[in-house]
């Protein structure tokens, strides 16, 4: 099945050939069509259910316990979260990054 982004599209205001980018909101990063001449945007239907996914999880408060393991503690992540990540393949890799943000607060990136 071919993508419609694969086509040429025409902005419905101005008539004129839009043009393929990428728009980064909040870190996550869509495909959309930009008319360089009315400024009109079409995000791809695709990324966009995949951010209102991302909302609904980044809204979502998970209580999770500190488990001791050897000589370190360890927390488990929710497997919906793991799963989001997985299926944003490009975001996803097995190692992560961990950083004290400031007194009360951990930062886990995954990158």
């Amino acid at each position: 099945m071919t993508d419609i982004f694969d086509n040429k599209v025409l902005c419905k205001n101005c008539g004129k050939e839009m043009k393929k980018a990428k728009l980064v909101k909040r870190g996550f990063q869509m495909r959309a069509l930009i008319c360089e001449n009315c400024g009109n945007k079409i995000i791809h239907p695709q990324d966009e259910l995949e951010y209102k996914n991302f909302l609904g999880l980044k809204n979502k408060v998970f209580k999770v316990k500190l488990r001791l393991v050897g000589n370190s503690y360890a927390v488990s992540i929710p497997k919906e979260i793991v799963s989001f990540m997985r299926e944003q393949e490009k975001m996803f890799n097995d190692l992560v990054k961990l950083t004290f943000e400031d007194a009360k607060k951990l930062k886990l990136i995954f990158d």
